[in-house]
């Protein structure tokens, strides 16, 4: 069956829903939130894409059904929750309450909470990003004179780890007031993107059942999607402060982006566009730095969805053209 027939019957129901939940404003904001988190999201599609063919047919079947709700409901309504708790000091069931009832104020909270946000959305990232570049095995290189020179440093051992850690060490010493913020989520993210790909990579190396490593390499797909989405979160609350809404149109968005991720490894595109997983990577150090950046400065939702798209429309040309070399 393919692959964008469940996605598509979903977004149906959902637009359906929004109308009669709130008439032609609410459908409208709903697809707007879908078009700008589909579009948006091309380049977590194809960094998923590279993890997801490391599991077997089942498990990629499961990242589509099982892992929906998981998109929708965990990372674009719980997690924001209980981080609003913890930054701003409230029960989750409070927060919870405030987000049904008080939508406007809970979007308030969502916004102080941002340093938070950023802080561990940009260390998971970065460790992504860099994890990537800083690989003495890597030999397809896109930005060569960059590219190359990072590939050798990768025989630092932990240098992706070091240079996350000194970079939220630089900005907790420039804004001191958030700095235990700053030091405490990052550090978060940080481990988390240490103990989820150990396990992931142990579970293979192991030669661990395809269920267990399936279920490792799942877990690890579900945070990585909930680190490129925390920031669209945000985002949503300055175009409406109606949680069904953002609710519904950011799980339509996740959800053909999950359809679009089994679409390119059963394709195999991964393995013809050579250059489009160096696009991607490209595109989360670009993502996570304007995270970082925006603990000091507003940045706008447009300036850091293009970002990732410029990265991977340009490694998708840049493939093209390798591609024709090749055939010639």
């Amino acid at each position: 069956m393919n692959v964008f027939v469940f996605p598509a019957v979903v977004s149906v129901l959902a637009c359906i829903a929004a109308y009669m939940w709130g008439g032609v404003a609410a459908l409208f904001l709903v697809v707007l939130l879908a078009i700008l988190e589909t579009t948006l999201s091309f380049d977590n599609a194809v960094v998923n894409a590279k993890v997801l063919a490391r599991m077997d047919a089942r498990w990629q079947g499961r990242f589509l059904t099982y892992g929906i709700p998981v998109a929708v409901f965990g990372t674009r309504f719980i997690l924001p929750i209980f981080i609003v708790a913890a930054a701003a000091g409230l029960s989750p069931i409070a927060v919870a309450q405030l987000a049904f009832f008080d939508p406007v104020h809970y979007g308030e909270y969502i916004r102080e909470a941002h340093v938070a946000i950023a802080a561990f959305g940009s260390a998971f990232l970065f460790m992504v990003s860099l994890k990537y570049f800083f690989n003495e095995r890597k030999t397809v290189h896109w930005i060569a004179v960059i590219e190359r020179h990072m590939s050798r440093w990768g025989g630092i051992e932990a240098i992706e780890i070091a240079l996350t850690l000194l970079v939220l060490l630089i900005c907790a010493f420039v804004v001191p007031q958030e700095s235990a913020t700053i030091l405490s989520a990052g550090v978060i993210g940080v481990v988390l993107f240490i103990i989820i790909e150990g396990l992931a990579q142990s579970f293979e190396m192991a030669g661990t059942s395809a269920t267990t490593a399936g279920a490792a390499l799942f877990v690890y797909l579900n945070i990585l999607d909930a680190a490129f989405s925390l920031d669209g979160v945000v985002g949503a609350f300055a175009i409406t402060s109606s949680l069904p809404v953002i609710i519904a149109g950011l799980g339509i968005g996740a959800i053909f982006v999950r359809a679009f991720t089994v679409a390119l490894v059963r394709a195999k595109t991964l393995d013809t566009l050579i250059y489009l997983e160096h696009g991607a990577h490209w595109a989360i150090f670009g993502l996570a730095l304007a995270m970082l950046v925006s603990i000091f400065v507003k940045v706008p939702e447009a300036i850091t969805g293009l970002i990732g798209l410029v990265f991977v429309v340009f490694a998708y040309l840049s493939s093209r053209r390798e591609m024709r070399k090749v055939s010639s």
